[in-house]
């Protein structure tokens, strides 16, 4: 069997942005940069069959999975970082609404300082005038714990003006993917989403 030759290089992602607006009209941005292993084609092509091919692929995909999940856990652990929405489940009803933009649907943790937003993006009345509501406030008693699969599960409260949760997430042990319980007073929401890297300016 010929000796097969790749070479994976990190390639930064730039341009995941993320514009919201919280109750008192300020508008929240939100950066962040991912990071993504990519195969380098050789100058000179190298003949691989379908197996091939299919274990190669395989493998990039998880050392990409090995990644995010590193950079994902990372930023739990140093409490940093954005956990944008693409589903989120009101109540116990089961019913994910998957129609939500990641853009106003998220939780920022800056250290000490987390904002928790829901928002519906349909023109209704809303606390924070997207069909939802804006919770800006103090983070407390976080916990941070690493099961023994890899998951990684992060709790703490939020307490601000218009806000007082208890907040539940789990990282899944193979990606970025997570999910978080929201407990709020009149609103329990589960969000479905990746965990990204992100540190503000006003945190840096």
């Amino acid at each position: 069997m010929k000796r097969i030759l790749f070479i994976v290089g990190a390639i930064i992602t730039m341009g995941l942005c993320a514009n919201a607006q919280v109750s008192n009209n300020d508008e929240v941005e939100i950066e962040t940069n991912d990071v993504e292993l990519q195969l380098i084609t050789p100058a000179e092509p190298v003949k691989e069959s379908k197996k091939e091919i299919k274990e190669r692929e395989k493998k990039l995909r998880e050392l990409n999975d090995d990644v995010a999940y590193a950079k994902a856990s990372n930023s739990l652990r140093r409490g940093y970082f954005v956990l944008l929405a693409d589903a989120i489940e009101r109540g116990r009803s089961g019913y994910r609404n998957y129609s939500i933009n990641p853009n106003s649907n998220f939780i920022v943790v800056q250290g000490d300082d987390a904002i928790i937003q829901f928002a519906l993006n349909t023109g209704s009345f809303g606390a924070n005038g997207l069909g939802g509501w804006t919770g800006k406030g103090q983070v407390r008693n976080k916990r941070v714990k690493y099961e023994d699969n890899g998951d990684v599960f992060m709790q703490f409260s939020v307490v601000g003006p218009h806000v007082n949760a208890d907040v539940f997430i789990t990282l899944y042990h193979n990606g970025k993917r997570a999910t978080a319980s929201v407990n709020n007073v009149g609103a329990n929401l589960t969000y479905y989403g990746d965990i990204l890297p992100y540190r503000d300016k006003e945190h840096r």
